[in-house]
């Protein structure tokens, strides 16, 4: 008969680990062991219980919520505020009763409800009585299909587009050179056909990039096209050509 001792099974932390979440009794049953359960301090070298360590651990947890609804309250002030900007600018537009006055009063407010250093737009197929104005002056086929082509607005660096020479700033306001832009399609009709195109700049190359939000800014888009409509021609008497 062999000697030999069968090899002792090696317990590992993880069975110990598995045991305890498998057995919710054993402290029930054991309750002693608790109290001289000693743990190292998050915060430092001594030594504490597990009743502090837990209650060290429910404060962090308390600040960490703490600092997601001071998060959530900055949030909500501050799409409230966005909202009520965006009422007091469709309201502008609501109330400018002169249809030629439109595009000015739009670019305007927007300016300066949203402190957006720099807007413009360019508007095709209106109506004769418009011809001759700012907003109506030729555009190039490539900005015309360029905003058919446009499914959300556009946000990014200016590489040169031909919309960033319709941009204008307030008196006051910041007239350096756009680096970055938002260019956003007007659209009308069903289908959708695009009318125009509105401009936003900015000097700082970081208002306006490739990975922020468009929400907002498809709201403008359907605002501006809603009250700029009434600048277009009808059907078959577009002043300039398609």
């Amino acid at each position: 008969m062999s000697n030999q001792q069968e090899p002792r099974q090696v317990i590992t932390e993880q069975d110990i680990a598995d045991f305890l979440a498998k057995t919710p009794g054993f402290f029930e049953r054991h309750a002693e062991l608790l109290a001289t359960v000693q743990l190292s301090h998050p915060h430092g070298a001594r030594a504490v219980s597990l009743q502090e360590r837990q209650a060290e651990m429910l404060r962090d947890k308390i600040k960490g919520l703490e600092s997601k609804i001071i998060e959530m309250i900055r949030n909500g002030q501050e799409n409230v505020g966005i909202a009520d900007r965006l009422h007091r600018w469709t309201k502008s537009l609501m109330l400018t009763a002169d249809a030629a006055q439109l595009p000015a009063v739009l670019l305007q407010e927007l300016r300066h409800q949203f402190m957006i250093p720099q807007a413009g737009l360019r508007l095709w197929n209106v109506a004769p009585e418009h011809a001759q104005a700012d907003f109506a002056q030729t555009v190039s086929a490539d900005v015309r299909s360029f905003a058919l082509s446009l499914s959300q607005p556009y946000c990014g660096i200016n590489s040169g587009f031909e919309a960033a020479q319709w941009l204008r700033a307030d008196e006051g306001g910041s007239h350096g050179a756009a680096t970055s832009l938002a260019l956003i399609p007007l659209t009308h009709g069903k289908p959708s056909q695009s009318f125009g195109l509105l401009v936003l700049g900015s000097p700082d190359p970081t208002r306006y990039t490739a990975e922020m939000g468009t929400e907002f800014l498809v709201r403008v888009g359907d605002i501006a096209s809603a009250a700029l409509a009434r600048l277009l021609a009808p059907s078959g008497e577009a002043s300039t050509p398609v």
